[in-house]
């Protein structure tokens, strides 16, 4: 017992040294480099001293992980408050109901169409590297997990996408607004921008009660964004025990057994990142001035492999940092995390096909598979939130519709995690990318935020 405990006091030191230099007023920057540098640091030197799978190292990040979940859980408890009075205040005030058509079905369709040219990087990459499923070793997690794959895909067969649709509309918003279905985000959302009209038609047909309703809203953000703010002022600390955990986790022998295939992942993750600042380029946007303010929410999204918790610092650095309308941050951080992911939907099922294919005689660069390969992808991936969302999931859908075994889809367990932290960093920057698209082509764009160079406090933009 002493080991462990001497470890949490060398944590309790790391956590005293970033509360130190955020007295100091440092930038976010600066606190969350740092945190994941030590983080880093720490459980290395862990897993160095007590091995992966030892009693000591597994007491320790025991403990450790109540400061790194409990973080994440308090993201994801402002999570429905956040998006229910932006997107009603970005309504109210904005008094542009006519606008909401356009600015939902620019996000989406950005989302869908950098989804397909994911899946097309994916085929590209498992072939420049010659991944295959043939050479893969099954031991016994590997055949439990292609086991438990196979039990899942038993309970898809009757989801079809008419119903994965139908999931997305708020039969109980207040249930919603609990989380209790995978698609709650999409919901809530949905029922917030039908709130805001509302509000909209009674201001235009009794001014004073829209008066009296917009300062409700009013009242209500101010409260919520000092929330945000009280929570994501301690982002260093969760990023420092979401690092230990991740590095003092992981098995290095089984990362360098499928190295080939974290190379190529990772590869594909990075073809993806240039494609989307070749397409903020392409609007106008700088690609470098862009990376250097959302790097912060990218850092986070890779050391918590949660899209969804992401979504209030996603949401901030939209608004407070790229001068994105509330609006386009809203509802792209919110269909990001459920819809489109280019890394989890995009990239992955495509890459687990290519590798699979040689194994029931398929030919990988035959133009039909591909054609059809990306196809499935994405409209999968529209979808794939009604039945539990995730990479596990989307590569469910893609393999068995093209008939594959899903079984394969548990060889690569082990190294899963390391993979996902890229995936969930690429789906947060894959909607950061459409937001800030689809509020340039509306014109709700602040070029002065965005022009800012100095770093603003953690708060949301007040309207």
């Amino acid at each position: 017992m002493l080991y462990p405990i001497l470890n949490l006091a060398v944590f309790a030191l790391l956590i005293a040294l970033l509360f130190k230099l955020q007295k100091a007023k440092k930038t976010l920057s600066t606190q969350v480099f740092t945190g994941l540098g030590l983080g880093v640091a720490f459980g290395a030197a862990l897993q160095f001293i007590y091995g992966v799978d030892s009693a000591t190292n597994s007491e320790t990040l025991e403990y450790v992980n109540i400061v790194g979940y409990g973080y994440v859980s308090l993201l994801k408890m402002i999570i429905m408050p956040l998006i229910l009075v932006s997107i009603i205040g970005a309504i109210v005030k904005v008094k542009d109901t006519g606008s909401l058509g356009k600015m939902s079905g620019g996000i989406i369709g950005i989302l869908l169409a950098t989804t397909a040219v994911s899946a097309l990087i994916g085929v590209f990459v498992s072939n420049l590297f010659g991944l295959s499923a043939e050479g893969i070793v099954q031991g016994a997690r590997e055949m439990a997990r292609g086991a438990a794959l196979e039990t899942s895909l038993e309970g898809l067969a009757s989801v079809s996408f008419a119903d994965m649709i139908t999931s997305f509309f708020p039969g109980n918003p207040f249930a919603d607004l609990a989380g209790s279905r995978p698609t709650s985000t999409i919901a809530v959302v949905i029922f917030a921008a039908f709130v805001g009209i509302a509000g909209v038609t009674v201001a235009r047909k009794e001014p004073e009660l829209g008066a009296s309703f917009e300062r409700f809203v009013d009242v209500a953000q101010s409260i919520v964004r000092t929330l945000v703010r009280m929570v994501l002022s301690l982002t260093p600390y969760g990023i420092l025990a979401l690092m230990t955990k991740v590095v003092a986790g992981s098995n290095v022998s089984d990362i360098l057994t499928l190295l080939n295939f974290v190379v190529a992942s990772y590869v594909g993750l990075a073809l993806i990142l240039v494609m989307h600042l070749c397409l903020l380029a392409f609007n106008g946007i700088s690609p470098l001035r862009y990376l250097k303010k959302v790097l912060p929410v990218l850092l986070f999204a890779f050391t918590s492999r949660s899209s969804a918790g992401t979504i209030p610092l996603n949401i901030d650095t939209q608004v407070k940092r790229l001068g994105n309308g509330e609006g386009e941050s809203n509802f792209s951080a919110s269909f990001g995390a459920t819809m489109g992911q280019n890394g989890c939907a995009g990239l992955y099922p495509a890459m687990l096909a290519v590798m699979i294919a040689p194994t029931i005689g398929i030919n990988p660069l035959d133009p039909s598979f591909i054609i059809s390969l990306i196809a499935i992808v994405t409209i999968s991936s529209f979808g794939i939130a009604g039945i539990g969302g995730g990479a596990t999931f989307a590569a469910l859908i893609v393999l068995s519709a093209l008939d594959m075994p899903v079984a394969l889809a548990g060889l690569l367990i082990s190294i899963e995690p390391l993979i996902d932290m890229g995936r969930t960093a690429v789906n947060v920057n894959g909607a950061m990318t459409a937001g800030t698209i689809t509020s340039k082509w509306l014109g709700h764009s602040d070029a002065g935020v965005f022009a800012r160079d100095e770093e603003p406090e953690l708060e949301l933009k007040n309207s």
